[in-house]
């Protein structure tokens, strides 16, 4: 098994070149040679049934993995019971969306404190989340993993400790790790090799070596301010965190994970310089 790299979204690319629809995607992938593709709902969940189905029959025939990345609105650390409703909706039906699709994989923002200490909003966030388990469970939406995401902005919740907490709670849940985001809210480190190496070292000693080595990762160049994220930019940009660094520890090392590139318009194309970069170090 290898390593999988592809784009979140529809890349300016795959517009240039004359493509219309997401159903179109995987063909487009295919002919790259990408092998992974982030459905983003995260505007909502408003993609139909027959539409969903056409897009994992595509990409089962070019060999392109998929997610999805659940709505922004998602909201884990309220009391508020209207949000907590909707929150629910969002998760049930993005699985719903996932299992039409084929998609293994739904990425997923805990939301932010608000005027909470982050401890109280966490517990707030299991409690949560503990019941969404229940209730997918109850739905038979098993089966496809939930996966929350490091987050890169000081004001969210999502610090790789608050993502391992989730993870915990049920074999279905495993880390969404954004390396864009680590390096952006932690004021410019995770730019080395070693920095990197310890993210998947605590992640096997907490979850368990296989779920290391098959990690999901978000991968893009991020502008930052005091406050965390700024902004995505590509790789042709001067900003961090480098590649590299990442591409060479899972040659090095046998990982094996999902890496989906959030570079703003290239990230198909910045994603194959992962994927190329890949291949040459492990021949």
């Amino acid at each position: 098994m290898y390593a999988q790299f592809g784009p979140a979204g529809n890349p300016d690319a795959f517009y240039e070149a004359g493509n219309k629809a997401s159903v179109q995607m995987p063909a487009w992938l295919g002919g790259m040679k990408l092998t992974a593709y982030e459905y983003q709902c995260s505007r909502g969940v408003n993609i139909k049934e027959e539409t969903a189905r056409d897009i994992g029959r595509q990409a089962a025939i070019y060999g392109v993995k998929l997610s999805i990345h659940a709505p922004y609105y998602i909201s884990l650390g309220t009391e508020d019971e209207k949000i907590i409703a909707n929150t629910q909706n969002h998760f049930l039906k993005s699985l719903e969306v996932a299992r039409w699709m084929g998609a293994d994989r739904i990425v997923f923002h805990m939301g932010g404190p608000g005027k909470q200490e982050r401890g109280a909003a966490m517990e707030i966030v299991k409690r949560s989340f503990s019941q969404i388990l229940e209730q997918v469970e109850k739905c038979g939406l098993t089966g496809i993993y939930l996966c929350p995401e490091t987050m890169g902005k000081q004001n969210q919740l999502g610090s790789l400790a608050e993502v391992l907490e989730l993870c915990k709670m049920s074999n279905w849940v495993r880390p969404a790790v954004d390396f864009g985001h680590l390096h952006a809210v932690t004021g410019g480190q995770y730019v080395t090799k070693s920095e990197m190496e310890e993210v998947f070292d605590i992640i096997g000693e907490k979850l368990g070596a296989d779920v290391a080595k098959n990690l999901h990762i978000h991968f893009s160049r991020i502008e930052f301010t005091k406050g965390g994220e700024k902004r995505h930019w590509t790789f042709a940009d001067e900003f961090g965190p480098p590649h590299e660094p990442l591409v060479e520890l899972c040659a090095l090392r046998g990982f094996t994970p999902r890496v989906i590139c959030e570079s703003a318009g290239t990230q198909a194309i910045d994603a194959k310089v992962m994927q190329d970069l890949y291949f040459s170090l492990i021949k």
